[in-house]
């Protein structure tokens, strides 16, 4: 059995490390190195990093952010924001990034996804989904959830894993920041319609949280305000999901 994964995200807007609240209000809380070494230390899974600002700047995240933490640290680490060409990606890749996340580049052009897979293989394909709720279900947002489009999050989701996509990042717009639990409707629609891993984000705030996304069908769980603002450590939530039958990788 796959052990299930706690993974913690980092937002960037540029070289500031930021925390959102339902991608409005931003709080910026520190250096994206110092910030990873922290994570590091803690025996994280993953780390993923996302430039919030990137697609709307029209620029790709920057590199050497991604080469000083991967000199300094040694988890795996998914980066994203402003990918929208195979040499984008590539450029990550060469400045130590594991995985690329991609958004924005990938609701533009969906050949993309697939030219990134057959390049450099599934599993370093990820693509991150931001979805609202609204009377018609599930919709994609996109260019960090300020504009909402008509697309079925179920139906991107599927289209993506057909396009050679190799997990899905899935975060609730409405549950962003809000340390209120999980959107766990969200996380059950979106893991029963594909195959490929869901990671779900947007809304821990306790590792009971993290327990009904996995309960829900996700492969993984991502936080970024439950370990910025509390006590409660990625740790903490690995021993609450293997006490409740999901095995983790314990320290």
């Amino acid at each position: 059995m796959h052990k299930t994964r706690v993974i913690p995200v980092v937002l960037l807007t540029g070289y500031n490390v930021v925390k959102s609240i339902q991608f409005k209000t931003y709080r910026t809380i520190g250096n994206p190195v110092a910030v990873a070494r922290v994570y590091d230390a803690r025996n994280v899974d993953e780390l993923i990093l996302l430039d919030i600002r990137a697609s709307p700047e029209e620029r790709m995240p920057a590199c050497d952010i991604v080469s000083d933490i991967t000199s300094e640290c040694f988890m795996p680490l998914t980066v994203g924001g402003g990918v929208k060409s195979v040499a984008h990606a590539e450029a990550l890749l060469r400045s130590g990034a594991d995985k690329i996340a991609i958004n924005s580049g990938g609701l533009a052009d969906p050949s993309l996804i697939k030219a990134l897979s057959r390049e450099f293989g599934a599993q370093c394909v990820v693509v991150s989904i931001d979805a609202v709720s609204t009377s018609d279900g599930y919709l994609v947002a996109t260019d960090g959830a300020r504009q909402t489009t008509t697309l079925d999050a179920r139906d991107w989701a599927r289209k993506c894993e057909a396009l050679g996509a190799g997990e899905i990042l899935l975060t609730s717009v409405e549950k962003d920041g809000t340390m209120s639990g999980y959107d766990l409707d969200l996380v059950k629609a979106i893991s029963a319609s594909v195959r490929i891993p869901v990671i779900a984000s947007g809304g821990a705030g306790l590792p009971s949280h993290c327990v009904g996304a996995i309960s829900s069908g996700a492969a993984a769980v991502a936080a970024a305000s439950m370990f910025h603002f509390t006590k409660i450590t990625p740790q903490e939530v690995k021993e609450e999901l293997q006490r409740e039958g999901f095995p983790t990788r314990l320290a």
